[in-house]
């Protein structure tokens, strides 16, 4: 419906089975951006500074994204089925190959529960017991 991708777009790095809700932002990056992903987060990062309300006085651009609400702290919840990697690792125990793990489970089976990320190898009642209060699907 928007038009769809042009040929420089690169969908790698984006969830296309992930249902799209009203008002829902999409970035989709191009090759370039994610060749050069350190450089690509500078410039967001710079653009999201710009667009903030410096003041009271100011003009308060309601298009902007705030960074502050957008950034993943370790409070935040993290949802099994559509978190990346990154997120994911948040959440105490989980390093780089349980993150692979939850990703390629959920590639295959989407999470009903969260209680199913038991099923994944190496998560078991005591590491459950730690992230339970982070998880959300």
């Amino acid at each position: 419906m928007a038009g769809g991708l042009t040929d420089k777009a690169n969908t790698s790095v984006i969830n296309l089975s992930k249902k799209i809700t009203d008002e829902m932002v999409i970035i989709i990056y191009s090759n370039y951006e994610v060749n050069n992903f350190k450089r690509t987060k500078e410039i967001e990062a710079s653009l999201i500074e710009m667009c903030k309300q410096k003041d009271s006085n100011s003009l308060k651009n309601d298009a902007c994204i705030d960074g502050d609400k957008t950034t993943k702290d370790n409070n935040s919840k993290v949802n099994i089925n559509t978190a990346t990697k990154e997120e994911l690792m948040t959440l105490s125990g989980i390093g780089e190959a349980k993150a692979n793990d939850i990703i390629s489970y959920r590639n295959k089976n989407t999470f009903k529960t969260i209680d199913e990320i038991k099923n994944i190898k190496g998560i078991g009642d005591a590491v459950f017991a730690k992230i339970k209060d982070r998880l959300t699907i």
